[in-house]
């Protein structure tokens, strides 16, 4: 069992964060708060990414796999869960298993036609070489509303926006994570497996509707047709990471599903 790296406040029923590939538990601070208000939320590093250790092999399965081993070793049963993105096909898939309350998947991988996943798979890897390579000049360029817009718009819908630290860390932590390379090549073979338990619970599937690394109109439409018994939300001028997007927005989605159970 590799532990996992979290952030662990407020009290209630337990609500897990799951974030997406290239990201850390830090990237849910701006709706955390909202959300401990009412709930004990459990943010967690998946192994490889930010500060949790890394798996002998990372899948988009043994990282799924990991979490649950994670969640029963800390005794939380049946939480509510939500994922962005990678973070969002897992808690589908441990929610189809029946170890949800409830799942608000923002973003979710897997509901690409093989185009789609190849332009994201690409995309994210040039993303990330270029941050490894420029990584001495990250606080210089990022330091600029105009360079967050050129290097972050694949990740948030307002780039500009985002504080030069929140965008550092967010490259930084791309070019870092030692599980970044071989869950991003498992997206080849990534999946919801099974329906399962899913009709069974409250699920909301939100997609931002400036999300350009899994593109809005195509995949939300194919989730809709996939999951017909969820509901699907658009986050206007939200990208594929909205936390920073639309803090509100974003945290009334969970809010509203974990209320449904």
């Amino acid at each position: 069992m590799t532990a996992l790296n979290h952030h662990r406040v407020g009290a209630g029923e337990p609500l897990v964060l799951v974030h997406g590939i290239g990201s850390r538990w830090q990237v849910w601070e701006p709706i955390i708060d909202t959300l401990a208000a009412s709930y004990e939320v459990i943010a967690v590093d998946l192994p490889g990414f930010g500060d949790s250790a890394p798996l002998a092999t990372t899948t988009v399965d043994t990282l799924t796999e990991a979490l649950a081993e994670f969640l029963a070793a800390q005794g939380i049963e049946r939480p509510h869960l939500a994922g962005n993105s990678m973070g969002g096909l897992i808690t589908l898939n441990l929610g189809a298993r029946g170890l949800a309350r409830s799942v608000t998947a923002f973003s979710p991988i897997a509901f690409w036609d093989n185009a789609g996943r190849i332009w994201c798979q690409q995309s994210l890897g040039k993303s990330r070489l270029l941050a490894r390579q420029l990584k001495p000049a990250l606080p210089t360029i990022l330091g600029t509303a105009a360079g967050r817009t050129a290097f972050l718009t694949l990740v948030f819908g307002k780039a500009w926006a985002v504080s030069a630290q929140v965008a550092v860390d967010t490259a930084n932590g791309a070019a870092e994570a030692p599980g970044f390379e071989s869950a991003m090549a498992s997206f080849a073979t990534a999946k919801l497996h099974e329906i399962g338990a899913l009709p069974d619970i409250p699920v909301t599937i939100a997609w931002g509707d400036r999300d350009i690394l899994l593109t809005y109109r195509t995949q939300s439409r194919r989730a809709r047709a996939v999951l017909p018994g969820a509901e699907h939300r658009t986050l206007h001028g939200c990208g594929h990471t909205p936390f920073y997007d639309d803090p509100a927005a974003c945290a009334q989605a969970v809010l509203d599903t974990v209320g449904k159970k």
